[in-house]
């Protein structure tokens, strides 16, 4: 079995194919790589190869997007088993999922979908996180959604309802900025006021990332959380305030759409790893 590298409190980059050999020539540069769960789940092949040649040189998280914690059916156990395979196999240093769900009738939808901030989501979520780090005998963070509409029979705020998930599950909240302020934008609530809310020791991971706006024929903007550019202003800005006062964390800077050169990734990096280091000297 393979150490658990620890991820360092810096900002690190998600894992593409396309980046598998400059990687290799970035060892030093490079903090983390994130990996995206249903990618590998698999026995072998060249995907396999690869990671096990970056594995000794970078510490890996582990970030899933299919196991849908938030949804009214029973876990998917064969999923459960394919993540626990591969974090004996590669010892991530941080295991993540969704508050979303994505399964319905033995059917898999290829999105991150909502469900209602109340106490009966509050419970099946509890339920799933349980028996998710029961399963894989690790702590996971869970992440705050991106939405683009609120649901009528919502009864607490989505800081509330994540705190309220992780004092009963005793799992942490990876949050994610651009999420905050895209859901902000679409749904007409202060970005700032969300994030003054969460309690910072709960965080174990932060997510940056880029958004689209698309505008709409009623003149309305929709900002859609696509991850295929960089981080816009606001969202660094987002960020820099609140690390004020959550130190220690590492940072992921995701780009899974319109990939580009590692070198823009590692640009990015590099900037909030800038903010990191402003935010802690003074």
């Amino acid at each position: 079995m393979k150490q658990a590298y620890p991820i360092p409190a810096r900002a690190g980059i998600g894992l593409k194919p396309s980046h598998y050999r400059d990687a290799l020539d970035n060892v030093g540069t490079i903090a983390w790589f994130e990996i995206h769960a249903e990618n590998y789940m698999g026995a072998g092949g060249a995907p396999h190869v690869w990671l096990e040649r970056l594995r000794s040189s970078f510490p890996f998280s582990l970030h899933g997007v299919g196991l849908s914690l938030g949804g009214a059916e029973a876990l998917d156990r064969e999923h459960l088993a394919n993540l626990r395979t591969l974090i004996d196999r590669y010892e991530p240093g941080l295991i993540s999922e969704h508050l979303a769900w994505c399964r319905r009738d033995g059917l898999f939808f290829n999105d991150l979908l909502p469900l209602p901030l109340n106490e009966e989501s509050l419970d099946i979520v509890v339920r799933h996180v349980e028996q998710t780090q029961e399963t894989l005998g690790r702590r996971i963070l869970v992440e705050n959604p991106s939405s683009y509409f609120a649901f009528e029979t919502s009864t607490s705020e989505e800081p509330e309802f994540l705190s309220e998930l992780c004092k009963r599950s005793g799992c942490g909240l990876l949050l994610d900025i651009n999420n905050v302020y895209v859901s902000a934008c679409n749904n007409g609530f202060e970005a700032g006021s969300y994030l003054d809310t969460i309690q910072a020791e709960q965080v174990g991971e932060i997510h940056l990332a880029g958004h689209a706006v698309e505008h709409l024929e009623d003149g309305e903007s929709l900002r859609i959380d696509d991850h295929g550019s960089r981080v816009c202003d606001a969202v660094w800005k987002l960020f820099e305030k609140f690390t004020g006062r959550c130190t220690g964390v590492p940072v992921l800077v995701e780009w899974d759409t319109n990939v580009p050169s590692l070198s823009v990734m590692l640009e990015e990096a590099a900037k909030a790893d800038m903010i990191l280091e402003r935010v802690s000297s003074h």
